[in-house]
């Protein structure tokens, strides 16, 4: 795989060839790709990037792809490459003067999750996988019956049946066995764990995590370039197992390691929803310690009650000077509401989540009014109508008639005014 070394755990260090595993035989760690940074430096350019194609695979060397020898290897939908804009209204909504949106929701199945299927099911057929698996809080499903139906590959799919209703039927239509399960989500990826150690399968978030998590630093990575190759303050990312947040902060890592970007401080903070917030409360109750939580929130999507990552999110943000939040469901709702009338996208909760904690950190002072900030949108908002089917509507009914609308029309709100847009500096 390109320029990987191998796996190595998280823990203890110990490393193992490549293969479907994850967890480390000696200490039972996980276990993450390691890279040959030497090698890369000098071959891994800022114009090799730019020469990529616009979508994840320009970062293909710092990432497990396929030998170059196999060319049709990569499962790839087109993931990545999304934008990121500037955002004033929004900014000066919640106090910030640069603020900025990383827009997932234009990946091809509407969420962020299109980056680590890609690169995990790229993963699996180079390991000769001809079925996929995942336990899912729903993006994740959508994703990858999504991307094994491009491939050709067997899809099993689980979830809790409590999904949105969007979501199951977002994943139904591409084909795959589709099983709900009658629990939360850390039931279903137990499920999950049990019944890799039964089939030959590539569970994406199990057997073939290392390199599935590896997909995530794709957002570092142009958020980086799309600055003009240059690293953020201060980045505000949604948890459910933590995982964004770690390797958005590795990408980072790895682009002052190659000499891609200057060695300057930057922070990383994490967005949780009240109802599931086991790394926000580990956080602030300053134990480090993650008890795991029955979810309980609108924000189903980050609803994991038992996450995988904590540890190493908290290591991240209080490493990087970064904090941990939490709001409630009104928040979430608020924040997608605000989001849609400011910035012109509609989110799904863990959009709501972003921005509410985004506002609430601009509050406590723990974000630089004057720095550069990023927000990342992970998912589109038409995937969790739900959340806000009873809040909006209508503005006004009336009937056929020019007066009926006149009436109206003086009760109307006045438009927004125009705020100056900002440029990468």
């Amino acid at each position: 795989m390109s320029f990987v070394e191998g796996l190595r755990c998280r823990e203890c260090g110990t490393r193992v060839p490549v293969a479907a595993v994850h967890v480390c035989e000696w200490c039972f760690g996980p276990l993450e790709v390691v890279y040959d940074y030497d090698a890369m430096r000098g071959r891994v350019t800022r114009e090799a990037v730019a020469a990529g194609p616009e979508s994840i695979w320009r970062y293909a060397p710092l990432l497990p792809e396929p030998p170059a020898s196999d060319p049709a290897g990569r499962v790839d939908l087109g993931a990545g490459w999304t934008p990121l804009v500037p955002a004033p209204r929004l900014g000066a909504a919640v106090g910030l003067r640069d603020l900025w949106l990383k827009n997932d929701t234009l990946n091809p199945s509407y969420s962020f999750k299109d980056r680590v299927v890609s690169v995990a099911l790229t993963a699996a057929r180079a390991l000769g996988f001809d079925t996929v698996a995942c336990a899912s809080t729903g993006n994740l499903a959508h994703s990858v019956a999504a991307h094994a139906a491009q491939a050709g590959m067997r899809s099993f799919v689980f979830v809790p049946a409590d999904l949105e209703q969007a979501k199951i039927l977002a994943t139904a239509v591409y084909g795959p066995n589709l099983v709900a399960v009658k629990g939360t989500y850390d039931d279903v990826n137990r499920l999950c764990g049990e019944l890799a150690g039964e089939h030959d399968w590539a569970f994406v978030n199990v057997n073939v995590r290392p390199f599935y998590a590896e997909g995530s630093k794709t957002l570092g990575f142009e958020i980086a370039e799309q600055l003009g190759w240059r690293l953020p303050d201060h980045v505000v990312a949604p948890m459910a197992s933590g995982s964004m947040l770690v390797k958005i902060d590795k990408a980072f890592s790895e682009l002052v390691t190659l000499g891609l970007v200057d060695d300057v401080a930057w922070r990383v903070s994490g967005a949780q929803a009240s109802g599931c917030s086991p790394i926000a409360t580990a956080f602030k109750d300053r134990t480090g310690r993650l008890r795991p939580v029955r979810p309980d929130t609108v924000a189903k999507s980050l609803a994991i009650g038992d996450p995988a990552d904590g540890y190493y999110a908290l290591d991240a943000v209080h490493r990087t000077g970064g904090a941990v939040e939490d709001v409630d469901d009104r928040e979430i709702v608020d924040g997608i509401r605000l989001l849609a009338r400011t910035e012109g996208v509609f989110a799904e909760t863990a959009g709501g989540v972003t921005v509410a904690v985004l506002r609430k950190l601009v509050r406590q002072g723990r974000i630089d009014p004057g720095g550069r900030t990023v927000a990342v949108v992970s998912g589109q908002g038409l995937k969790t109508l739900d959340a806000t089917a009873d809040l909006l509507g209508p503005t006004f009914t009336i009937g056929a008639s020019l007066d009926e609308f006149g009436a109206a029309l003086s009760l109307a709100a006045p438009g927004p005014r125009p705020v100056p847009r900002s440029e990468p500096a």
